[in-house]
């Protein structure tokens, strides 16, 4: 998980940049009378009358000029901070260098990326909403922090976001980063994809290299995993076509001929690697793409021809719905030494009263079989899991019926059911998934009550 940078009281709302920069400048090097000057000049009529909370408004704003990588520790401009000191009289390239900075090394993109998502999926965006949608990208904030507040006001201040609200001016961005719009070309790579034009951009050369030894370095740096046979349809034709790299055939060596690969003129621009960071720790994006879409929509997915297409869809579907029930999301295809190398496709959690955490398998099969459960059974274990969630296209087999219900009577494991005539129920109404899962309630109640009256 990354975090956004602290911004409380380093806020366009609350001080005037060119001015800040100007008392850093003149009292660099001396913590106290820069912050006596900052409480003094911006914050001498806040703080509720009280001097002690004034000078910790004082010392919040450095320590977020700190965060912005404005100041170091030593209350000295760094040297962005002293590239926007130089462009102080020039507000409009002033706010434009704040923002690119903010894209490109604050993880900026990744959050104007997750409010583009928000926007085209039209949920509603506030502090609350966002928390969860933002996690999925591997961005977080503290609980109560304004961090993405104070990040929306600078960017809305170089005109990416609108005045008020999180629209986004494309035409904007697409200037303030030089005319690219790679974040939405980089997300649709797939994690290993990602990873060999790390690596390849990781060693500094520009001219061709072995594709295999990349795929080599990927796997030592990011445990990345690469197909020997099929690397070229895999993962470089993807990556060529979206124009970062170069690849050729050997023409030395025998047998089979390697590919080679050499980063184009555009992924070695300063916007490639930190862009390409930004996404490292996010969820599958075709994942994060599927759940711009609405219900309806993604239902019409699980009935494509394409299994893929299918598979995605069915966890975006059983993202939405958990959601719906107000889960709070935990983690997304949880695998490797977690589960002895069996996967789990999404894992959610709820606070409400007592802790409990549900783990979601989705099956984009004929039917859920005695095995299945069982393995899940097995795995929740490993997680601490409470509620085991099957999210089928197809049915649940007798077998695997009982053998749930013989675990949950004898366990305080509860495991629900959701299959395609579910499914259907929701194509009209997607509310529907309380129905379901208040008939899943009672029945395993019923169990429950079954087993313990035999006492």
């Amino acid at each position: 998980m990354i975090e956004l940078p602290f911004g409380s009281e380093f806020s366009p709302s609350q001080i005037d940049l060119p001015e800040l920069l100007v008392i850093c400048k003149e009292n660099e090097g001396n913590r106290e009378l820069l912050e006596d000057t900052i409480k003094n000049r911006f914050f001498l009529h806040h703080g509720n009358g009280s001097e002690k909370n004034r000078r910790t408004l004082a010392m919040n704003c450095r320590l977020g000029m700190k965060s912005y990588g404005i100041l170091d520790e030593n209350c000295r401009l760094t040297g962005f901070g002293r590239d926007l000191y130089n462009l102080r009289e020039n507000g409009e390239e002033l706010y434009k260098a704040l923002a690119r900075h903010i894209l490109l090394n604050l993880n900026g993109m990744g959050f104007v990326q997750c409010m583009q998502d928000m926007n085209a999926a039209l949920e509603k965006i506030t502090l609350q909403t966002m928390r969860p949608e933002l996690k999925i990208r591997g961005i977080t904030y503290p609980s109560g922090g304004k961090h993405p507040s104070i990040m929306r006001l600078w960017l809305a201040k170089a005109g990416v976001f609108s005045e008020k609200g999180y629209l986004v001016n494309q035409d904007r961005l697409n200037e303030i980063l030089n005319g690219n719009d790679d974040m939405s070309k980089l997300r649709k790579l797939t994690e290993e994809q990602r990873y060999f034009l790390l690596a390849l951009l990781n060693t500094g050369e520009r001219g061709f290299q072995s594709a295999a030894q990349i795929t080599r370095l990927a796997s030592a740096t990011y445990g990345a995993t690469y197909p020997e046979k099929s690397l070229p349809k895999d993962v470089l034709n993807a990556i060529e076509a979206a124009g970062y790299i170069e690849v050729r055939k050997s023409t030395t060596g025998r047998g089979a001929k390697s590919h080679l690969c050499r980063p184009t003129q555009n992924a070695v621009k300063t916007l490639m690697e930190p862009l390409v960071k930004q996404l490292e720790a996010q969820t599958d994006p075709r994942l994060i793409e599927m759940l711009t879409k609405s219900i309806p929509d993604i239902l019409r997915d699980i009935d494509s021809a394409n299994t893929y297409t299918k598979g995605i869809a069915l966890e975006a579907l059983a993202f939405k719905l958990l959601r719906i029930l107000g889960l709070d999301y935990l983690a997304t295809r949880v695998r490797a030494e977690a589960t002895g190398g069996n996967e789990v496709d999404l894992l959610f959690h709820s606070d409400r009263l007592v802790y409990t955490r549900w783990q979601i398998q989705c099956k984009n099969t004929g039917h859920v079989s005695i095995d299945s459960v069982a393995r899940e059974v097995g795995l929740a274990q490993v997680l601490h899991s409470n509620v085991i969630v099957f999210i089928t296209t197809g049915t649940v087999s007798p077998a695997a019926k009982n053998y749930a219900n013989s675990m949950m009577k004898n366990s305080n494991l509860s495991i629900v059911f959701v299959d395609k005539e579910d499914i259907a129920l929701m194509k009209d109404n997607p509310v529907a998934i309380v129905e379901v899962f208040d008939r899943e309630a009672k029945r395993i109640m019923q169990l429950k009550k079954m087993h313990t009256s035999l006492f």
